[in-house]
């Protein structure tokens, strides 16, 4: 978020006065802030939390039910593993996955959509299976998706110059230049696709895990992607617009804040060859809250939620404390076990594990992390418009916002009431200072800036909005930064731990659904393999 977008627009919301018409026009409508627990995670922060006197042995405990914490849970029972709990901090599972509902609609809290997988990411392909997406398979083994989960069209549109355009590329009024350098980028993209190291890895693929690590691509990661486009010169502004875009959207990031690496694995990575469009996304009105139910049903009797975990220690070869605080009872609990998944962010791991930071020192910095604001706007009825009907995506572009998604696109509803779910990334380099004014802004500041941008698009919103709910994110994504995603930092911080064992998206330098399935398979299948239980990989 630019500072002086911040500084003009809470002078125009309230923080420096507000006219009493059009304060009164907009409290017709409620809502509240909803989460995360920041009070019991600064607790832990903190170390302000009970400790336990008693410790209950179990085979392996995961701290953290995101998505990296439910996959290494998938992974246990479909192993038939059920020595295990799985403590969450927050009321429900899912981490920026989860998802909310109300009497209109299911919607998303945070990720809200995956790229349909090529056969090469058979961990995304086995659970997208297990939930009904897939209809079947090619006989070269690339699924088929259902038609119902796949994002309908219209998928995308773009509100520029008054009036809503297909895509997010704006293609009205573009010049000669502007085409000849919007097909050049994607040239440059097309190679990178078809490059292969002397193992016969690419450059891009995912999971990360998979990628190459040879010095071309490597190269790319010690430069912003702004300096590499710079050098090849690229000046287009609708496309710089465009990939300034995409860093904001996948990353919480800027152009000259992102690695160049991260730039280009935005737009190679799914891509099977050269020329081909990009991958189709399958969503639900929840968006990836139906992976998290569908998770979550499956490993239920082992999850246990409101649990704190405040310090994990090893205090033998083969046991390892585990002091956690029961928020519901206020009750201080304890486990001994003889592993550990933590399944949490990198900030959170300096302040549990007392030993991890002294071996690795590196780790307490090298970690930035984007906070994000999410809006679900509950309305009564749709905002009337003129041309490009209403699609899955909508995209102001002359906004901080990404826009919105909406929840009832999915369920073919096209009329009445309906639930529009608003993201707006904090994208300044100081993610300390962005996340305390995030944190600092109360319920009408983020409301009012939510609907200050929305109405550019539909300026008679304010008379169908029924609610305007709040979630803070304050560490939503991790940043990939220059200099980061090769880093000796992000290498160690994947090894296990004196038995703990580490899995989030924090580990691949990008927030992604793939990428915290990938961490917590890798960390149970680690351990499977330590217990003596040797069973083909999933990844």
């Amino acid at each position: 978020m630019r500072r002086r977008t911040f500084a003009a627009g809470t002078a125009a919301l309230g923080l420096a006065g507000i006219g009493c018409d059009r304060f009164k026009r907009r409290r017709h409508y409620g809502g509240e802030i909803l989460g995360p627990s920041l009070e019991l995670g600064h607790k832990v922060r903190d170390v302000q939390l009970p400790q336990p006197t008693a410790f209950e042995d179990i085979d392996v405990i995961i701290v953290g039910g995101g998505i990296a914490g439910l996959s290494a849970a998938w992974r246990f029972e479909g192993q038939g593993f059920k020595k295990y709990l799985l403590l969450e901090l927050e009321s429900q599972v899912g981490g920026t996955s989860r998802s909310g509902g109300n009497g209109i609609s299911a919607y998303p809290w945070g990720a809200h959509y995956v790229p349909a997988p090529n056969r090469d990411n058979r961990a995304l392909v086995r659970i997208l299976q297990e939930v009904g997406a897939v209809e079947s398979f090619t006989a070269q083994g690339d699924p088929i998706f259902t038609e119902q989960s796949m994002v309908r069209a219209p998928e995308e549109r773009i509100f520029a110059a008054g009036q809503w355009w297909e895509g997010l590329y704006l293609r009205a009024g573009m010049t000669k230049e502007d085409d000849l350098q919007y097909k050049r980028f994607f040239n440059e993209v097309d190679a990178w696709v078809t490059w292969r190291d002397p193992q016969g890895r690419r450059a891009f693929t995912i999971p990360r895990s998979k990628c190459s690590d040879a010095p071309e691509p490597q190269a790319l990661d010690r430069q912003s992607f702004k300096q590499w486009l710079d050098k090849r010169s690229f000046s287009s502004e609708r496309l710089l617009w465009l990939l300034d875009y995409a860093c904001r959207d996948d990353y919480g990031t800027r152009l000259e804040s992102t690695s160049a690496w991260a730039g280009l694995f935005y737009f190679a990575a799914r891509k099977l060859n050269p020329g081909e469009e990009s991958r189709p996304i399958i969503a639900w009105p929840e968006g990836n809250g139906a992976l998290v139910n569908h998770l979550k049903t499956i490993c239920q009797e082992r999850i246990r939620t409101g649990i704190a975990v405040s310090q994990i220690l090893r205090v033998s070869p083969d046991s390892i404390q585990v002091s956690g605080f029961d928020a519901k009872s206020s009750t201080a609990l304890g486990w001994k076990a003889k592993r550990v998944i933590f399944a949490g962010p990198q900030h959170l791991a300096q302040h549990v594990i007392p030993t991890l930071w002294t071996e690795r020192p590196e780790g307490v910095t090298a970690f930035h992390v984007a906070p994000w604001m999410v809006a679900n706007i509950s309305l009564r009825e749709r905002p009337k418009e003129a041309g490009m009907p209403l699609a899955w995506d909508n995209v102001l572009r002359d906004s901080d916002g990404l826009g919105y998604v909406v929840a009832t696109h999915q369920s073919y509803r096209d009329h009445g009431p309906t639930v529009w779910t608003y993201y707006y990334p904090f994208t300044g380099l100081d993610d300390r200072a962005e996340r305390s004014l995030l944190q600092g802004m109360d319920w009408q500041t983020c409301a009012n800036l939510v609907l200050d941008d929305l109405r550019k698009a539909h300026p008679d919103l304010d008379r169908y909005v029924a609610r305007v709910d709040i979630v803070q994110w304050g560490h939503a994504m991790v940043q990939p930064r220059p200099n980061f995603l090769f880093s000796e930092a992000l290498r160690r911080a994947k090894e296990p731990h004196q038995g703990i064992h580490f899995a989030h998206t924090d580990l691949s330098g990008l927030a992604l659904f793939e990428e915290a399935q990938d961490h917590g398979l890798r960390a149970a299948e680690e351990i499977l393999t330590a217990f003596g239980i040797v069973s083909p990989t999933w990844r």
